[in-house]
């Protein structure tokens, strides 16, 4: 990073450690406003890629070799790295998965496998990525258990009441998005795990859109699982962290088989690593991982509240700039929001508005966003979707403003 944020939140110096955002798409400057589907890497991240390949490239944790001990040296600095980052207690908790799709799937399938039965429920709510539906459907169709689903208000909002109603005797885990990836609603997750834990339900926290935006400490939250994507804050693609509560995970059967996870093997019998190498079969993404901690490193360069306020200020700005504009309608209106703004123009496709978005330059997200659910709650078939990040500027949001315009009048 070329500067250590301090006193005043320099938007240019943090801009200037993000190669991508230099490049131009379509003649135009790139506006780059679809970071919620993944984030943008700093000059760090991609010079930790290249080191390992260049320097390092071995596997790890079975080598002897000079190569293989500097890259599993590497590998496990990055684990602690992310433990500090989340405060977890131990290392030992903090799994690297492919991502958080990859995480939800493990303890969907290896909790599930352990825990639910015929007649048992398993609660998410109406805001969820697919990623947090899908695995919970198939191991509930594979046990028999139910899937309960919280509400989702008018505005955006988790029915807090409808939650505390569908905690019963047969509930047996709560998995919940922190931040919405499509209305950026920020749930109030540590009153709901506290409200989980008065019944002894243990929570699963999907925090994938959170992470880019706050700092997270796992122990304040008392989150039994929280699970969130690299390449969402910063970091390389194909690198997931699931964070569990060890007495939680050393309970849990391993989800995959294979080198690694384990102690001893012969065709009787398999014993099982210690964690976190009991989850963590095959040889991993060992450059993803090494480079996660090169982001680790970057975000914690940060002054966090300055981020959150920088942050809120251009949300409020560019709320502000859109509500100026003839026909567009908001879907999400937390009272708590992130850099996230979800809206629909009456008449016209969230699809052909990108398009025109793309060639002014201006990148942004449409669809339902692997929320078909929510979509189907507010009665429309998508979105778009702007997204912003701590590199984004006023001067951004207005080239979007007016590009947006433009779209308008073209498709009108």
């Amino acid at each position: 990073m070329n500067k250590v944020v301090k006193n005043k939140y320099d938007v240019s110096a943090i801009r200037a450690d993000f190669p991508i955002l230099k490049r131009t798409v379509n003649g135009k400057a790139l506006v780059y406003l679809d970071n919620g589907a993944t984030a943008q890497k700093p000059q760090v991240v991609i010079d930790a890629l290249n080191h390992y390949y260049s320097e390092e490239n071995s596997n790890i944790h079975r080598g002897v070799h000079t190569l293989s001990q500097e890259a599993t040296s590497a590998y496990e600095e990055a684990r602690i790295k992310i433990q500090q980052y989340i405060n977890a207690e131990y290392q030992e908790e903090v799994l690297f998965t492919k991502g958080t799709t990859d995480s939800i799937n493990l303890i969907a399938s290896s909790f599930g496998k352990h825990n639910l039965k015929s007649g048992d429920e398993v609660v998410v709510s109406e805001m969820e990525h697919h990623s947090n539906i899908v695995p919970w459907q198939m191991i509930c169709e594979e046990k028999g258990a139910k899937l309960k689903v919280i509400p989702v208000t008018d505005n955006g909002e988790l029915d807090l009441n409808a939650y505390e109603k569908l905690l019963n005797s047969k509930t047996r885990i709560i998995s919940i998005v922190h931040v919405s990836n499509s209305l950026g609603t920020i749930n109030p997750i540590k009153k709901m795990i506290a409200l989980a834990h008065e019944r002894n339900i243990p929570v699963l926290v999907d925090g994938a859109q959170a992470v880019p935006h706050k700092k997270i400490d796992v122990l304040d939250l008392d989150a039994d699982f929280y699970t969130f994507s690299m390449h969402k804050m910063f970091g390389p693609t194909g690198v997931g962290i699931l964070y569990g509560k060890k007495a939680l995970l050393e309970s849990l059967p391993p989800y995959q088989g294979g080198g690694d996870m384990i102690k001893t093997v012969t065709f009787e019998k398999t014993t099982y690593n210690e964690l976190p190498h009991k989850f963590e079969a095959g040889t991993p993404n060992i450059a993803g991982g090494i480079a996660s901690g090169a982001a680790i490193d970057y975000l914690n360069a940060l002054d966090w509240e300055q981020v959150d306020a920088y942050e809120k200020m251009l949300l409020t700005y560019a709320t502000n700039q859109l509500k100026a504009i003839e026909g567009i309608r908001f879907i999400g209106e937390a009272e708590n929001k992130a850099s996230v703004i979800s809206f629909i123009v009456e008449g016209i496709h969230a699809y052909d508005i990108g398009v025109i978005l793309d060639k002014l330059g201006v990148a942004v997200r449409t669809g339902h966003h692997c929320t078909q659910p929510l979509m189907e709650r507010f009665n429309i078939l998508g979105t778009v979707r702007a997204s912003f990040a701590l590199y984004n500027t006023k001067s951004e949001v207005d080239i979007f403003i007016d590009a947006l315009k433009r779209s308008i009048n073209m498709l009108k």
